[in-house]
């Protein structure tokens, strides 16, 4: 082996390290924006329960409408489970020919998003005023 040849491939590993030490500093930047972009979507989801919870009291106390905040009851649990399963879905999931993570739409997210639309439709039926 000519000296070169030794230097060459010295060179070469100190290259593909120095790219390996952007890489590692690439996912860390990554990991700190998915865990800014995780506590935006997290104080966002706390800010909708809040309010809809008000809407909901509002419109047993002051409309006299428990049925429609029985609605939203039951929209809140669905809201929570298509939520605990979105994370469990993206969590899990992976992008069968390379080593990140994607999201896949499993068969309870649409299951879950079928039964959110029918009650809001039944929301939205119940709370029409008659003309």
């Amino acid at each position: 082996m000519a000296p070169t040849d030794f230097k060459n491939v010295v060179r070469r590993f100190a290259v593909l390290q120095a790219e390996r030490v952007e890489a590692y500093k690439l996912f860390e930047e990554g990991h700190e924006h998915y865990k800014q972009l995780v506590h935006e979507i997290t104080k966002a989801f706390c800010g909708f329960s809040k309010e809809v919870l008000e809407i909901k009291e509002q419109l047993h106390q002051d409309f006299d409408r428990p049925d429609l905040s029985e609605h939203i009851d039951k929209l809140q649990i669905k809201e929570k489970e298509k939520l605990e399963l979105m994370i469990k879905t993206y969590c899990s999931s992976k992008h069968p020919n390379e080593k990140t993570f994607c999201f896949s739409p499993s068969f309870s997210i649409i299951k879950n998003t079928a039964a959110l639309s029918e009650i809001l439709q039944d929301f939205k039926y119940d709370s029409d005023e008659p003309e």
